[in-house]
């Protein structure tokens, strides 16, 4: 289907909205000059425009399948997933010493943004690779990384990730999958894995599986957990994919969405694998790749949103159907209703983006500077951008399909697509209720020092705009005042009422965000800039009242509902 990279909001966000330049004041990221940046922004455009948005209706019209134990990937997929490779793409945040590109992950980022839009059952190939990537990189032997980084970089073999379990979704300290000593620094790798994406294909030369596993002496729960690189072919002395290893797809998902995604049921019958990281620190060295996937995950969400946008938009731009008050093309695009869910579908998509951006450069800054404060500037970002990039991309995707209204329940437009490619994004990579959880718990464990240091932020900002935008200024101020004291609130409770409200109390917070970043563009910009952040702020930023009063009820009110209630 059509797509055109937003080259413009990606720049514009870059250089006005979220600090990209404070990244060419380190030594790390020097290089990455606003030239560098341009080239590399407009080159990942030209191939999601041309090669890969072509396949996003084949991937859900012809989708992958399992013939006599052999994946047979999407026509065309393979052909792209090499222009992908060819590219450098699958390693322009990976070290250079490895074939990797080594600019910032907020680079990746909009890369992933277009790829996303463009082909999400394929772009999620590529996401799998990169975070197998930075997780050897911080935790593999020199001598794994030797064999393996050059290779994912490349292209000629691609990575996974397997946690789920049939009985260990969640919960994945309740795994079975086991790991027995071979005597030789190796081990037998048996267990059954479920939903693993891209668990195979038939265009690179071997997959490369990271897997989690018990030791015999492993404890029970997540402490007691290794991570284990189990490869399709056994690299044989050369490092060139030799014997087939004892590991097989059982069976391929019939799922909602993704269509051209394969997820696999995978089976390990004492497969040879090497271990990656410490022994039983295996939930350390997987987290570095679910880190890396969470804001991926996050920017799919992104990516789907600008699609499906593009996709209602067009659509609105050529139907013709009633009269309005006002004199134009007639089109649907002239009534209020439809022209305000577009401006609102807009206005949000320029948010989140600005949200993952931020988060991004956060990871860049902590890794350029070590400095403890962008750790945790990047922490308290990552749940808020998975979970609302994902809740985000899911609404809008379903606004799509309200703009075109009932040939938007019909597939032959493209529009539903959209919507079932991207609801899974909630769900994966930990679902977005877990990341609430974690945004009121794990992040908030110093005391919210970090969530008031950006609320300091937001309300100096719109100080600053008070003048050129008092209206507008007042409105995000009060909203941020209003976050601080819920925050404040928040610390001061036990886990359990935080629990109760976490989730509007993420989306108040991702309201808040949204608001401080149109603020600066409407600043920064042009006459349409400060339209959308009046839309945003106007429209959209008051919804966080309800959120934190929601966010605020504690958790006595859901237990007052017995679970018969809850039957009756």
């Amino acid at each position: 289907m059509p797509y055109r990279a937003p080259l413009t909001d990606f720049t514009f966000l870059l250089e006005h909205v979220v600090a990209f330049d404070q990244l060419r004041q380190t030594d790390r990221f020097a290089e990455a000059t606003a030239d560098m940046t341009h080239a590399i922004v407009t080159e990942a455009a030209r191939l999601c425009e041309d090669v890969l948005a072509p396949l996003q209706r084949a991937g859900d019209l012809q989708p992958a399948r399992l013939e006599n134990g052999i994946v047979r990937t999407t026509p065309g997929f393979g052909d792209a997933f090499h222009a992908i490779a060819e590219g450098g793409w699958l390693g322009i945040s990976a070290d250079p010493a490895h074939g990797g590109m080594g600019l910032p992950q907020t680079l990746a980022s909009v890369v992933n943004d277009m790829m996303s839009s463009a082909c999400l059952s394929l772009q999620l190939n590529p996401l799998m690779t990169q975070g197998q990537v930075e997780a050897l990189e911080h935790h593999a032997s020199d001598e794994i990384k030797a064999l393996y980084l050059p290779k994912l970089i490349s292209g000629d073999w691609c990575g996974t990730m397997n946690l789920t379990e049939p009985q260990a979704g969640s919960d994945v300290g309740a795994l079975r999958s086991k790991a027995e000593p071979n005597g030789d620094g190796t081990y037998a790798i048996s267990g059954q894995k479920i939903y693993i994406s891209w668990g195979d294909n038939d265009f690179t030369q071997n997959v490369c599986h990271l897997v989690l596993a018990r030791l015999p002496d492993g404890v029970p729960g997540t402490k007691g957990i290794s991570l284990f690189m189990v490869p399709k072919f056994l690299p044989d002395a050369q490092g060139n994919p030799g014997e087939r290893n004892a590991l097989r797809v059982v069976s391929l998902e019939h799922k909602m969405g993704l269509h051209g995604s394969p997820t696999a049921v995978m089976e390990y019958d004492g497969a040879t694998g090497w271990l990656v990281g410490a022994p039983h620190k295996g939930m350390a060295a997987m987290f570095t790749m679910m880190n890396n996937a969470r804001v991926g995950v996050g920017i799919q969400g992104i990516g789907v949103a600008e699609g499906a946008y593009q996709h209602a938009l067009r659509y609105a731009q050529d139907r013709k159907q009633g009269r309005t008050p006002v004199s134009g093309s007639g089109t649907i695009l002239e009534h209020a209703d439809v022209r305000r869910t577009l401006a609102m579908m807009k206005a949000e998509i320029f948010a989140i983006r600005a949200i993952a951006l931020a988060n991004s450069v956060a990871i860049d800054m902590a890794t350029a500077t070590g400095a403890d404060e962008w750790a945790a500037r990047a922490a308290l970002l990552t749940p808020i951008t998975k979970a609302h990039g994902t809740d985000i991309g899911i609404e809008i995707a379903s606004a799509g399909i309200q703009v075109h209204g009932g040939m938007g329940f019909i597939e032959e437009t493209g529009a539903a697509q959209y919507l079932r490619d991207v609801r899974v994004t909630a769900i994966y990579e930990g679902t977005n209720g877990i990341q609430a959880m974690d945004l009121v718990a794990r992040k908030m464990m110093d005391g919210g020092e970090a969530a008031f240091r950006l609320l300091q932020e937001i309300e100096d900002g719109a100080e600053a705009a008070r003048g050129p935008l008092p209206d507008l200024a007042e409105d995000v101020w009060q909203a941020a005042e209003s976050l601080r004291e819920a925050t404040e609130w928040l610390v001061a409770q036990d886990v359990n009422d935080r629990f109760a409200g976490a989730t509007a109390y993420l989306r108040a917070f991702a309201r808040v965000l949204g608001a401080h970043y149109h603020l600066k563009a409407a600043l920064a910009g042009d006459r349409a800039r400060h339209a959308l952040a009046r839309v945003f702020i106007t429209r959209i930023l008051p919804e966080h009242m309800g959120l934190l009063a929601q966010a605020k009820a504690g958790a006595d009110s859901l237990y007052v509902l017995t679970d018969d209630d809850l039957a009756a």
